[in-house]
């Protein structure tokens, strides 16, 4: 009976040495392992590339078996992505589209607001002044006649008033002539007024407007003319001319300064008495 016991007891006091053995055997065989693992990595990132060639392998088209693209190749060479690839799905892009024409809209009608050109209004204020002389030894009528143009600029440009050419008929016969060359600048949404004068000389072709004029019985010598006035002016690359025509009552006995207002009511009364008939004794 004591031999089995001390058998079993060498038995058992024989078992954690060997478990212990084991344990240190597996110790030495993971850290043997881990440091093939290591070596093994470092070593194939020491090791080259290869083209490992053989019966169904085929050699790479593009490195030519080198594992390095040509540098004169890069910009020849097209690579392939994958369709799911994000890069090729990029979010928002109708939002992008949309602000982008809308801007474009914007940007074209601000543009075409401000440059597009607009008509230049040319408005006749009438006659400022008459000055009055006499040529008596040849019994003619001579005037300067002074009138007014209004200009208004609705553009948001400045406006060249190239020229200002004025007629003046008695009796469908022309008795004065006047041409302004680049009269003014009218600056951008803003008005201007150029002032001219035309000399104006009756005597042969009507002898009796002087005989008319000279009268001393008649304290008011007004006389009709007729006036045909053309503005020429140009912005941008535009140019455009406009045309006034407008019977004028002028008082041919003597020196006469009319005044804004007053000349505007007397111009309209002139012209309804001039579509209508002549009832006074005018000439």
């Amino acid at each position: 009976m004591g031999n089995r016991w001390s058998r079993s007891g060498s038995s058992l006091s024989l078992l954690p040495e060997r478990q212990s053995s084991g344990r240190r055997g597996e110790d030495r065989d993971s850290d043997n392992d881990s440091l093939d693992g290591l070596g093994r990595r470092e070593d194939i990132a020491q090791f080259p590339y290869v083209e490992f060639t053989g019966r169904d392998s085929i050699t790479c088209a593009t490195c030519q078996g080198t594992g390095r693209i040509p540098s004169d190749q890069v910009n020849e060479l097209v690579a392939l992505i994958p369709y799911s690839d994000q890069r090729l799905q990029p979010q928002r892009t109708k939002l992008y589209v949309v602000l982008s024409v809308v801007l474009c809209l914007l940007a074209s009608s601000l543009v075409a607001f401000f440059l597009f050109p607009r008509s230049v209004v040319v408005v006749d204020a009438g006659i400022r002044s008459v000055t009055v002389s006499f040529d008596h030894s040849n019994m003619k009528v001579l005037m300067n006649m002074t009138s007014t143009l209004n200009f208004s600029n609705p553009n948001f440009f400045s406006v060249l008033v190239q020229s200002v050419n004025c007629q003046v008929l008695y009796m469908k016969t022309v008795i004065g002539t006047q041409q302004l060359d680049s009269a003014t600048t009218i600056l951008p949404l803003s008005e201007s007024q150029v002032n001219y004068t035309v000399s104006v000389e009756i005597g042969s072709s009507a002898p009796y407007v002087y005989a008319f004029c000279t009268m001393p019985s008649i304290k008011v010598h007004n006389i009709v003319v007729f006036m045909q006035t053309a503005v020429k002016t140009s912005y941008m690359v535009r140019t455009s001319q406009n045309s006034l025509e407008a019977y004028r009552y002028i008082d041919c006995g003597s020196n006469t300064t009319y005044h804004q207002k007053t000349q505007k009511h007397w111009h309209l009364s002139s012209s309804r008495s001039a579509a209508t008939s002549f009832s006074t004794p005018l000439l």
